[in-house]
């Protein structure tokens, strides 16, 4: 075969030069025929093929192969690559579907408004995305098993070494997968109730144990990993040359024992190593046979076997909070590029912390903030989202009551303009409408640029010069990434009967001039959260939130 097909040209074979490109290769089987093989190199004998498995074959038997080349998509998006530091174009890199992978929740407690800004972040990308003509498949995984405590010391039998699942499951007296399955369920909830539709699958880590142990026992292959003497199964950190691209954090730096590390006790090699499989020692519930004994996954190990397996080896674009930038995305890259011999993600995004008026929420500050508390003050759920989109997702945000709430009102606005306008028989002029749709699309493909753009969709909402059906066919294509439900009609208020009998009093007043009276009726309306305004056409009233 020439080189133009892609074969090696010393020793025309598979060799490491094309480990990680997708190759195609023939060989010899036993009963005189021929064996076909479609997928990407792993090594120079095994290709990893479509749905992830690893075949193995007899290089001595290849009747022929070659490169099989990816025709990468540009996109036309940017967005911050965590690890260049700079703006990176978005890349379908198989030029077919992009490849998205979101960390997801560690299902022991609710998520709060901070968490949900981050699952937030993954839905804006692969909607704008597919806004621009593109196909995406996302994956989001549940940390149902080995994430281990860091914070949460301060309840009783808590301690530095105990899974957060168990802890939970002790402190409700659950059964842990019982406490899993019931606050994923309720993670799920949010996702819908905020619109978010960021994933087409959400692989449970405690059901992808055989995907981290095949991948466990390919980087002991490799020496990448090693059985410690306590019979846990750990990264060998010295052996990744890279570690530190993303946070910056170099191996010979890292003070022992680091947040969300797993110890030891002295059975790892050097201090930055860390557990990829942890033996169970006493510990007998969520535990599962292993190679190297009973024991649980660490957590890093995961999202890399998740990753490269629903993913088919390669992510174009990675998405977390900026607080897993180290050392949970570090570690994961380690393992992931290690497995694979190449760069696996292209592209890092995280996400900056979130504040509740002007503090970090946490359980002892007694300011955590979940979706459910915003929906019981009478806020539309929505509205948190407009929060959001209200500030750059890579810039720290202070979060309070007050703008969600002129969130609420604003939404309450936009959906009752919209009705106004889309029944309004003005000209809808197609050509000014696509240069603004435009403009505002040109703010998003600039890493996601949500502030810039409600700011010029407020200045549509204003402009006398733009007809009212054009603002609405604006609003209604803008929504399609806004996600805020803009084209829904003002829900029907039943008002109570004594409610009722005030408005009619109201107009009675309003209309003998008996002001004073008119002005009494409106303050005990108000005691009903139901707010009058009085105009040209008469008196109009409405329901506060």
């Amino acid at each position: 075969m020439s080189e133009e097909s892609g074969m090696d040209a010393a020793a025309g074979l598979p060799s490491a030069d094309q480990v990680g490109q997708r190759v195609s290769i023939r060989s010899h089987d036993p009963e005189g025929g021929f064996r076909d093989l479609l997928g990407y190199l792993v090594s120079p004998t095994q290709v990893r093929k479509k749905d992830g498995q690893i075949i193995t074959f007899d290089p001595s038997q290849i009747a022929l192969w070659k490169v099989v080349p990816d025709n990468p998509l540009p996109t036309g998006i940017y967005l911050y690559d965590t690890k260049s530091r700079q703006d990176q174009e978005v890349v379908i890199s198989d030029g077919r579907e992009l490849r998205l992978y979101s960390c997801g929740p560690t299902v022991y407690r609710d998520a709060h408004v901070g968490n949900l800004r981050t699952f937030l972040l993954a839905d804006l990308i692969a909607r704008l995305v597919r806004g621009n003509g593109f196909k995406v498949h996302g994956i989001q995984n549940i940390t149902d098993v080995g994430h281990m405590n860091e914070d949460l010391d301060e309840e009783s039998f808590a301690t530095q070494s105990e899974d957060k699942i168990l802890t939970q499951a002790k402190l409700e007296n659950k059964d842990p997968f019982a406490l899993a399955r019931s606050y994923e369920a309720k993670f799920h909830d949010d996702l819908s109730r905020l619109g978010i539709k960021s994933a087409d699958i959400f692989p449970r880590a405690s059901e992808s144990i055989e995907l981290m142990l095949r991948l466990i026992q390919q980087l002991i292959d490799s020496d990448n990993a090693y059985v410690g003497s306590d019979g846990s199964v750990y990264f060998a950190a010295n052996t990744f040359a890279g570690y530190g691209a993303l946070s910056g954090n170099k191996l010979d730096e890292l003070v022992p024992g680091h947040r969300y590390e797993y110890k030891g006790h002295g059975a790892k090699r050097f201090h930055a190593d860390w557990a990829l499989w942890k033996a169970a020692g006493s510990r007998s519930e969520m535990v599962w046979d292993s190679p190297w004994g009973k024991g649980f996954p660490g957590w890093h190990i995961e999202c890399s076997a998740m990753s490269l397996h629903y993913l088919k080896g390669h992510v174009d674009i990675h998405i977390g909070g900026i607080d897993l930038r180290f050392p949970h995305h570090e570690n994961e890259r380690a393992q992931s590029n290690s497995a694979s011999m190449n760069e696996v993600t292209d592209l890092w995004v995280h996400g900056e912390h979130l504040l509740f008026e002007g503090r970090k929420m946490s359980k002892s500050a007694g300011n955590v903030v979940l979706l459910e508390d915003i929906v019981q003050r009478g806020f539309d759920p929505l509205a948190l989202r407009l929060t959001f989109l209200e500030n750059r997702y890579r810039s720290q945000m202070d979060l309070s009551w007050d703008q969600i709430a002129a969130a609420d009102s604003t939404l309450s606005r936009w959906r009752k303009k919209y009705q106004e306008w889309s029944a309004d028989e003005s000209h809808n002029d197609q050509q000014a409408v696509a240069q603004l749709l435009e403009t505002i699309n040109k703010s998003l493909r600039t890493d996601l640029d949500t502030t810039r753009a409600l700011v010029q969709l407020r200045a549509i909402e204003k402009d006398l010069s733009i007809s009212p059906k054009s603002k609405a066919e604006i609003f209604s294509a803008i929504d399609e990434f806004l996600g805020l439900d803009l084209t829904r009609p003002p829900a029907a208020i039943e008002l109570s009967a004594e409610v009722q009998e005030l408005i009619e009093r109201r107009k009675v007043a309003r209309a003998n001039k008996d002001f004073a009276l008119s002005d009494a009726l409106r303050d005990q309306l108000l005691e009903f959260k139901v707010t009058v305004k009085d105009g040209p056409t008469g008196m109009s009233w409405e329901v506060i939130p």
